[in-house]
């Protein structure tokens, strides 16, 4: 029996299922509660909210989220071992966990809450996962590319390489700025909540973790997405040369000057109000 639950330790868990983590999939677990029940918090009040969970595992943060007080969880995981694990989980807390079996990446994450019963725009909705390293920047894009806006998610409480934490919380100040941090800080406010070792984890990656609370922003500045993605994939493409050279393929001088942007000024130094002015100066 745990701490939180009557469910058995995730180490017992794993043992009876033979989870042993898959480095194909991108999975190192998170076995002590005492972080996920952090991880968890950190997700702030999930009185009545329904919270979208990606490659839940063996389930360590699912139940922390569903101790914590969560209405609902939709875990979406792609190894069929974990699911007698969750379906355990599913057992002790009657009517509030649904999983889908499934590849992340490819399903329709809107379409799936709704298939569990989730009325979106309705229900209030978070996302919380312990992202598998090899696909969470994709899902992270994914979530803040969205075609419309406000987003279906109200916050999200993920977990990334320290690395790619620190290029989705960066801003022209750091020397993690690019694309990811110009997306990232367009359409919401992401911090940095606080880091995890590579002993937190099992196995143990080669890499500190980190986990990030993004939220998004009621009206982000105004510009079609695949014009900011074209001017920051030819500015940081080439970031160590001047704007007037990176730029030359999508307008160069004449670009710049639409947007008020010295020639010499280079792809880091610029603000994403800045990099929004170039995109939407795009003829």
């Amino acid at each position: 029996m745990s701490h939180i639950d009557d469910l058995p330790p995730l180490r017992e868990t794993i043992a009876t299922y033979g989870l042993a983590a898959k480095k194909s999939l991108g999975q190192n677990f998170l076995l002590d509660l005492n972080i996920t029940m952090k991880i968890a918090r950190a997700a702030g009040n999930l009185d009545g909210v329904t919270v979208l969970e990606i490659g839940p595992g063996p389930g360590g943060l699912t139940r922390s989220l569903l101790a914590s007080g969560a209405k609902h969880v939709v875990a979406i995981e792609r190894d069929e071992r974990c699911l007698p694990a969750l379906s355990e989980i599913s057992d002790a807390y009657p009517d509030r966990l649904t999983v889908i079996s499934g590849d992340a990446l490819e399903l329709d994450h809107k379409a799936a809450l709704e298939s569990a019963g989730v009325s979106l725009g309705r229900d209030r909705v978070k996302i919380a996962a312990n992202l598998p390293y090899n696909i969470a920047t994709p899902l992270f894009t994914n979530w803040i590319g969205d075609t419309s806006w406000p987003p279906f998610w109200e916050g999200m409480t993920l977990m990334f390489q320290k690395e790619v934490a620190q290029r989705i919380t960066a801003t022209n100040e750091d020397k993690a700025w690019g694309r990811l941090g110009v997306f990232s800080s367009w359409r919401t406010n992401a911090a940095i909540a606080f880091d995890l070792s590579p002993q937190s984890f099992t196995p143990p990656p080669k890499v500190t973790s980190s986990v990030v609370l993004v939220q998004p922003k009621a009206s982000p500045l105004n510009v079609e997405i695949h014009r900011l993605e074209r001017v920051t994939q030819a500015a940081f493409g080439q970031r160590r040369k001047m704007l007037r050279q990176s730029l030359k393929g999508i307008g160069g001088e004449a670009l710049l000057g639409k947007a008020g942007i010295p020639g010499t000024t280079r792809a880091e130094e610029l603000t994403v109000e800045e990099f929004v002015d170039l995109a939407n100066s795009i003829g």
